[in-house]
């Protein structure tokens, strides 16, 4: 299953993101309903479903509607196609004039209402379907905040050994895009370091995560990194006494002698623009959505006190340097450090086989090539 995101960056919605204050300016009328389907359950206090319903309550906030405007429907299972459509049939009847999808499994479900009631907005996260009228995907550069996670991760490491949870195999391409991307970073300041992954084919599974974060704990890894949605692998390296770096949401709360950093969403970012696009008529110039660390769409989570000396001020200067366009992370180059002084160098960009994905200096992958062909595994990672 692979994510094909086609990019279509609205000169409203960056204008937006950027000058949120002024947005949020707009009052929402008081007739107009959102209406949001959780793979989960936002009140688990973090994880997927968690942030996502962080930027609704940011949305709300921002744009003036009212509790009885947000029809949220919990716990909707993206393998369920009749209980989507039920879900979302429900938010119609409502009155909801845009609904958003927040999991992959409910884009075909999405695809196929947006024809059937084309005077409704489904707006779905992720995915690589949309239409030119009532039906568009978002998703964002989140391989740029794993990077950066993965800089705490290959400091921390004593054993040189780090896991990762997976929820989903080498064909996914936001998985193991996300993946390769920390695995980098972790090459960075750690060049021998390995990274360790485990699949468990589902999105959200307490039982498989903890499973699969046992599994790389036994094999030795002392830090364990994740692209799943509970909590599940961070209590693990707690409990084992090591490390580990999250996702979706700051788990240092859940973790608290355990967790580094976390690549997070500021989910509000979009949610507020689509909204506020919808609710003013303005969505055929709105498009589909892909932003990342310079539209404050992506970052980390606060470093906690778990992390190794300098690790923010090298972060800092990595991060600076992906916001100002000078390294993409799938590119050419690699960063380089001296001490806390850090600079990039041409550097191939390899997979574990040896083959050469990008030349020594050469361009950033396509965004098209990012979220829907990436099927390797970057140098440094080993498949448990």
């Amino acid at each position: 299953m692979k994510r094909i995101i086609s990019i279509v960056m609205a000169a409203a919605l960056i204008f937006c993101a950027a000058l949120l204050p002024s947005c949020s300016q707009s009052k929402v009328s008081d007739d107009f309903k959102v209406g949001v389907i959780h793979i989960g359950d936002p009140g688990a206090g973090s994880g997927y479903s968690f942030a996502h319903d962080q930027g609704i309550v940011a949305m709300q906030k921002n744009l003036g509607l009212k509790d009885d405007q947000i029809i949220r429907k919990n716990n909707i299972a993206d393998s369920d196609a009749a209980a989507t459509k039920t879900a979302m049939e429900e938010c119609i009847e409502a009155g909801c004039k845009i609904i958003f999808g927040t999991s992959w499994g409910y884009m075909e479900t999405m695809a196929e209402l947006a024809k059937e009631y084309p005077d409704v907005i489904f707006s779905h996260a992720t995915g690589y379907m949309s239409n030119d009228t009532n039906f568009n995907n978002y998703f964002g550069r989140i391989y740029q905040a794993r990077y950066l996670a993965g800089i705490a991760a290959g400091l921390k490491t004593k054993t040189n050994k780090i896991g990762y949870v997976a929820a989903m195999g080498i064909d996914n391409s936001e998985v193991t895009g996300g993946l390769n991307a920390f695995a980098k970073g972790i090459a960075a300041v750690n060049p021998d370091a390995k990274v360790y992954v485990k699949v468990t084919n589902t999105w959200f599974s307490v039982d498989l995560e903890s499973q699969a974060a046992e599994a790389l704990l036994d094999m030795g890894c002392d830090v364990i990194g994740q692209h799943c949605d509970t909590t599940a692998p961070q209590l693990a390296a707690e409990k084992r006494g090591v490390w580990g770096c999250g996702y979706n949401s700051d788990m240092t709360s859940e973790a608290p002698k355990a967790h580094l950093t976390a690549p997070i969403w500021d989910w509000g970012v979009y949610y507020t623009a689509a909204v506020k696009a919808a609710s003013e008529g303005k969505w055929k110039e709105f498009g589909n959505y892909f932003g990342g660390l310079k539209e404050n769409f992506v970052d980390i989570s606060p470093l906690s006190a778990n992390c190794a000396d300098n690790t923010k001020e090298i972060i800092d200067q990595v991060k600076k340097l992906i916001v100002d366009g000078e390294f993409g992370v799938f590119d050419g180059k690699q960063v380089k450090i001296e001490g806390t002084k850090v600079s990039l160098i041409d550097e191939a960009l390899k997979d574990n086989k040896g083959n050469e994905i990008v030349k020594a200096g050469g361009e950033c992958l396509k965004d098209s090539d990012i979220t829907g062909k990436i099927n390797w595994y970057y140098a440094n990672v080993i498949e448990g």
